[in-house]
C-alpha cells in the first residue's frame, strides 16, 4: 500500500494561515501573486468558476500585504519578495452579504464597524456606507503611513442571487453608491483585487470604477487559480500512486483518468495550459476515488437562473463558438447563455481563431452534472422520479444486460417526444437523438452523436467502462428495426472498435414515428466482413 498519511490536503480550508501552519500541502503560486501585487496593475478584476480557489487566492494576498513573512517560508515567493511592508488592509467577502439590499446593508454595515474600531476612528455622522468606506480607507492611510490593499471576494454574490428578483436594483445601487470611492480614493490605495464569477457591467461595480483592469483572460495569470498538469505529476504523485493501486491502474492510467474527470480548463487564448479544477481534484485525491464533487458542492444552483430552455439547447454547446469582445467584456445579463455558462465553469475555451473562440465542456464531471441537471425538465419528470431509472440503465449497461437496459430506456422515453412541445421544432429523429444522448450523459456514459466513419455515420456510440454500445435509430415508418439492422452490417459500423478491448455491442432501435417512444429493439451479431 502507497504511504499518504502524513500528507494532508487543505479539503474546505480556504485559510492561507491556516494551510501554512497546520502543514496542508500547498500548490506554489506565490511567484504569480507576487508578479500580480507588484508587477501587475493597480485596479484588478479576476473572473473564474465556483470552486477554483479564488478566496484562497485572495487570502494569501491578504497575508503578503499584511507582511507575515512567516507563512511564506520555503515558497517561491521568499527568492523575490525583499522588503516584506506590512499595510493596511481591508477585505471584504460579499458571499456573506446575501440577496436583498437589507442584508447587504446590514454585512457592509458590520465590516465596517470592525474596521473602524481596528483603526480607532470614529464613524462618520452621516449613516451614508459610502462616507464610511472613504473614511477608513483615508483613516487607515493616515495612521500607517502605507497606502491601503483592498481586497474584495466574490462581489458578485448578491447580484448573481437577486437577478430576476425584485431586491436586484436596489442591491446595485448600494454597490454604485459604494464602490464609488474606490476610484476617488486613488491615491491612498496600493492595490485593489477583485474576485467574482459572474460579469455584471454597466449596472453594479464596473460602471463606476471604470479603471479596473480585467485580467482573467491575461496569458500571465492563466494558473493563477486551480492546478496544472505539471503541478499535478509533481505535486500529488504518492496520492495518484494510491488511487492506481486501489482501482488497478498504472500510474499513467490514473493520470489519464483525472485529466478527464476534472481538467480540460483554459483561461486565456496566449497561454492554452489545461488547469484542473483544484477542488474536485484535491477531493478525488484524499478520497482516491472519481466521483461528482463539483456539482455536488452547490456550484451548479445558478443555472436556470441564467439559461432559459438549456435542455433543447444542448447541442449547441458542445461546440460554441462566441466573438472575442462578448466573451471578454460584455454582461451575464446580455451576453446569452453561452457567457454564462464560460464564466460559471460549464464551458470553456477551446480554440481561438481571428475574433472568435471556440468553447466546448472542459471534461467529464461537468458534462454528467450539465446532463444530469436538464433530463428531469427533458423527460418532464422530477429527478425523484427517473432516478431510480437512470440508476437501473447504467447498472444494466455496465453489466452488458440488454433486456434490463432497453426495458429502462422504454420508461425514460416514454411519450416524451409526443409531450415535450419544446421539442416540436425538431424533426422526430432529431428529438429522440437529444432525448437519448441526454439520457446517457447524465448516467455518465460516454456519448458521441452521429460519429463519422469510412463507411457511414453512426447515430449514437454510447462507452461504458466494459462495452461500446453502437446504436443506429429507426423510426417505424422508415424502415424499422429491420432497416436499421440491414444498416449496421452493410456499413460495417462496429469494424472501427474492434481493435478495443471492451466488448462492441450493435443494436438496431426501432421507435415510433409519432413520438410514442421506443416500440422495439434488437441486438446485430457481429458478422465478419468477408461473410457479407
Amino acid at each position: 500500500m502507497v504511504e499518504t498519511n502524513n500528507r494532508r490536503f487543505p479539503v474546505g480550508i480556504q485559510s492561507f494561515e491556516e494551510i501554512r501552519k497546520e502543514g496542508y500541502l500547498y500548490v506554489d503560486k506565490t511567484d504569480i501573486i507576487w508578479q500580480l501585487a507588484n508587477e501587475g496593475k493597480k485596479y484588478n478584476y479576476l473572473s473564474r468558476p465556483c470552486r477554483f480557489g479564488k478566496s484562497v487566492l485572495v487570502d494569501t494576498l491578504e497575508a503578503y500585504f499584511m507582511g507575515k513573512k512567516e507563512l511564506f517560508k520555503g515558497l517561491n515567493i521568499m527568492e523575490m519578495e525583499k522588503e516584506w511592508v506590512k499595510r493596511p488592509v481591508i477585505r471584504l467577502d460579499m458571499s456573506r452579504a446575501g440577496a436583498e439590499p437589507d442584508t447587504l446593508r446590514s454585512y457592509l454595515n458590520n465590516i465596517f464597524r470592525q474596521y473602524e474600531k481596528e483603526y480607532s476612528l470614529v464613524p462618520a455622522p452621516t449613516d451614508s456606507l459610502a462616507d464610511r468606506f472613504d473614511a477608513i480607507i483615508v483613516g487607515s492611510y493616515e495612521q500607517t503611513g502605507q497606502q491601503v490593499a483592498i481586497l474584495i471576494d466574490e462581489y458578485d454574490s448578491p447580484l448573481q442571487h437577486s437577478w430576476k428578483t425584485p431586491h436586484h436594483e436596489a442591491c446595485t445601487a448600494i454597490y454604485r453608491e459604494v464602490f464609488a470611492i474606490l476610484k476617488a480614493d486613488d491615491k491612498y490605495e496600493k492595490f485593489v483585487f477583485i474576485t467574482g464569477i459572474t460579469k455584471f457591467t454597466q449596472i453594479s461595480l464596473f460602471s463606476v470604477l471604470n479603471n479596473l483592469s480585467n485580467i482573467s483572460f491575461d496569458p500571465e495569470y492563466a494558473a493563477i487559480c486551480g492546478i496544472t498538469k505539471e503541478e499535478v505529476l509533481r505535486d500529488f504523485k504518492p496520492e495518484i500512486n494510491k488511487l492506481a493501486e486501489y482501482e488497478c491502474w498504472t500510474f499513467d492510467d490514473a493520470v489519464a483518468q483525472l485529466t478527464a474527470y476534472y481538467d480540460g480548463y483554459h483561461f486565456s487564448r496566449r497561454n492554452m495550459v489545461d488547469v484542473f479544477n483544484p477542488f474536485s481534484l484535491i477531493n478525488a485525491l484524499t478520497d482516491s476515488d472519481l466521483k461528482n464533487y463539483w456539482a455536488s458542492s452547490g456550484a451548479t444552483s445558478l443555472l436556470p437562473k441564467f439559461v432559459d430552455d438549456i435542455e433543447i439547447k444542448m447541442k449547441n454547446f458542445e461546440d460554441c463558438p462566441i466573438d472575442c469582445d462578448t466573451l471578454e467584456t460584455s454582461d451575464v445579463t446580455g451576453g446569452g447563455a453561452e457567457l454564462f455558462l464560460y464564466q460559471s465553469g460549464y464551458l470553456t475555451i477551446k480554440s481561438y481563431t481571428e475574433g472568435i473562440y471556440m468553447l466546448g465542456i472542459p471534461n467529464y464531471e461537468v458534462r454528467k452534472a450539465l446532463y444530469k441537471i436538464v433530463l428531469p425538465a427533458l423527460t418532464m419528470q422530477s429527478n425523484a422520479q427517473v432516478i431510480t431509472t437512470q440508476n437501473m440503465l447504467l447498472y444494466s449497461l455496465n453489466l452488458g444486460n440488454l433486456h434490463e437496459a432497453m426495458k429502462s430506456l422504454k420508461a425514460l422515453i416514454a411519450d416524451v417526444p409526443y409531450s415535450n412541445k419544446k421539442l416540436a421544432c425538431m424533426d422526430m429523429e432529431e428529438r429522440y437523438r437529444l432525448i437519448l444522448s441526454t439520457i446517457f450523459n447524465a448516467i455518465g456514459c460516454r456519448v458521441e452523436v452521429e460519429k463519422m466513419i469510412a463507411t457511414g455515420r453512426i447515430d449514437m456510440v454510447v462507452e461504458t467502462t466494459n462495452f461500446i454500445y453502437v446504436l443506429e435509430l429507426k423510426l417505424s415508418n422508415n424502415g424499422g428495426i429491420d432497416s436499421a439492422t440491414e444498416q449496421i452490417r452493410a456499413k460495417q459500423y462496429t469494424e472501427p472498435f474492434k481493435a478495443d478491448k471492451r466488448k462492441v455491442v450493435a443494436i438496431a432501435i426501432e421507435l415510433d414515428e409519432k413520438g410514442k417512444g421506443l416500440v422495439d429493439w434488437k441486438e446485430v451479431p457481429n458478422i465478419a466482413a468477408s461473410s457479407i
